[in-house]
């Protein structure tokens, strides 16, 4: 017993740099995942999306016409959740607009169109001298405000891509997450793409004739899967296959021109190397987790399973630091992945590994009996003054308890646009909240779903009623998730077993009366959602009588 406290005080202590360092680290959050349509269960192509922009209110914008020379507004703050409903920010500039654009469903990072082209985003990270403000340069082109565009103009991911690249080349690339630089994956029914987006620094202007941003993208095979946890993963190009790849003018002459790259050299030009910094763990561990998921023979990946030692997780001395070259751009999965796998992915917090929060020893306490136990305040979500407290060293899962929203989008080419074109969309945290179906025929979204006040409360909004029981799960969280579980998941699994019928139904319709389908689709959308507040609501009343602080 003494030398089990003795090793808990040591490691502790020793752990007591690991919240100093981590707090310096940048925190980026968004995992983003994509699936190839011979790679998914149903052959849909997939993509997600977790931790996405601060405004989670989502609703549908209608498409449009307009007149000859109109002009198309250039948004600065589409992701702020302070402004009233439909209001994007500051105009910051102006592009020709089109005469007719499509419906979409808007939100801080708008996801999917009418014509099931959908969008993921992930802020990566970029070499210092890439970065850029409004105040440094005058790009206007956030990545949110070009994803607008390609909604609202295309029904392929290929178009989508030249257009997004178009957009930032002319009109230049301006971060709005940080200075990082932005990854998406853009797809159809039919195929995916990987587009990386870097900066091209302060100065530029576009009196310069030259490209505002560097870019390259790769198209995802239809048998691979993949992950970007905030980090690049394009790695060699060959410009010359455009089947296969799509890139800006500039996407090797930046690099020659700012002595990154030597051609004379006779090494091979890595687009990941040059344009990235060095890989930082909040992406590796992410990087690991994913292929050691879903690829687990791939290659000889590094041991983060905790087994019977209870203190790999404050042991810097265990862990491997692996090359990012040992994680490839994309991989055929070992069995193919369906969209509750990528649910359950995203609501991973690194269960049984070195980075288990609620695995650190920091959390055992006294089980009476001579031993130890965890602690049922252990939690997968501690705030940044308990790790202070607890000196936890910090974690960056999947799964965020300060996540905003995120979505899967399921792609299937053999439906109807209106009913092939599935997003499933979660608020808050994917741990604690039910994923939601939105189909891409909808013409509306309910109420609850967008209001949302970050500065107030309202039973009103599905977020914050979900943000309530997030919150509450911390009175005693260990056996407070099984609450929520135990009502959340009957209504969640309902929903994917009604799913076959709903869209039987739907087509149906549809064979007659296309408008009819869509209106049905709408209807039941909005139901389940409105259904989100009142149950959050109960699991809510529930955790408070049963776990409140007056008891002993």
């Amino acid at each position: 017993m003494k030398k089990i406290i003795l090793a808990i005080l040591t490691l502790w202590l020793h752990a007591l740099w690991l919240p100093i360092a981590a707090s310096a680290a940048e925190d980026d959050g968004c995992t983003v995942i994509a699936v190839g349509k011979k790679a998914s269960v149903d052959g849909s192509v997939i993509l997600s999306h977790t931790d996405a922009g601060p405004d989670s209110r989502v609703y549908v914008v209608s498409a449009a016409r307009y007149k000859n020379g109109a002009q198309a507004p250039v948004y600065w703050g589409i992701q702020d959740a302070s402004r009233p409903l439909r209001d994007d920010g500051e105009v910051i500039g102006t592009i020709p607009q089109v005469r007719k654009t499509y419906a979409y469903i808007h939100s801080a990072y708008p996801h999917i169109n009418e014509h099931q082209l959908g969008i993921a985003e992930s802020t990566i990270s970029q070499r210092s001298e890439l970065a850029v403000t409004r105040e440094t340069g005058k790009q206007i082109m956030t990545v949110e405000q070009a994803q607008v565009f390609a909604l609202q103009r295309c029904k392929k991911a290929r178009e989508a891509v030249k257009l997004i690249g178009t957009l930032m080349e002319t009109y230049g690339f301006l971060p709005s997450s940080g200075d990082g630089a932005e990854d998406l994956v853009i797809g159809d029914p039919d195929e995916a793409w990987v587009m990386e987006i870097f900066g091209v620094g302060p100065g530029w202007s576009r009196e310069s004739g030259k490209p505002g941003a560097i870019w390259a993208a790769q198209r995802i095979g239809d048998d691979q899967a993949l992950i970007i946890p905030n980090w690049s993963i394009i790695k060699e190009i060959d410009a010359q296959d455009t089947d296969h790849f799509q890139v800006s003018a500039n996407y090797m002459q930046e690099a020659v021109d700012r002595g990154w790259y030597n051609p004379a050299a006779n090494k091979p030009f890595i687009w990941q190397d040059i344009y990235a910094p060095l890989p930082v763990e909040y992406a590796t561990s992410r990087f690991w987790l994913f292929y050691s998921t879903f690829m687990p023979n791939l290659a000889q990946w590094p041991d983060r399973k905790l087994g019977k030692n209870p203190f790999k997780t404050i042991n810097p001395y265990y862990q491997t630091v692996e090359p990012i070259s040992l994680y490839p751009f994309s991989a055929t999965p070992e069995k193919k992945i369906s969209v509750r796998d990528i649910i359950a992915f995203q609501r991973s917090v690194f269960e049984g590994t070195i980075y288990d929060f609620t695995a650190q020893p920091q959390w055992l306490v006294s089980d009476g009996r001579g031993g130890f136990k965890v602690s049922p305040l252990a939690t997968p979500f501690p705030s940044s003054d308990l790790r202070a407290l607890l000196m936890l060293s910090n974690r960056r899962p999947v799964a965020r308890h300060r996540g905003h929203y995120g979505m899967v989008c399921q792609l299937r080419g053999w439906l109807p646009a209106a009913i092939g074109g599935l997003y499933w969309l979660y608020q808050d945290n994917p741990y604690i909240s039910p994923y939601v179906p939105i189909y891409a025929g909808c013409s509306d979204t309910a109420p609850s779903y967008q209001a949302y006040d970050p500065g107030k409360y309202s039973d009103a909004s599905a977020r914050w009623t979900i943000d309530f029981v997030d919150n509450l799960c911390n009175l005693s969280f260990q056996d407070a998730i099984k609450e929520v579980g135990a009502m959340r998941q009957p209504f969640e699994d309902k929903i994917f077993a009604d799913q076959e019928k709903i869209e039987k139904e739907a087509l149906r319709l549809y064979s007659g009366n296309p408008r009819k389908a869509k209106a049905y689709l709408t209807a039941y959308c909005r139901n389940l959602m409105e259904k989100v507040p009142p149950l959050y609501i109960e699991i809510r009343n529930r955790l408070i009588s049963k776990f409140t602080n007056n008891r002993e």
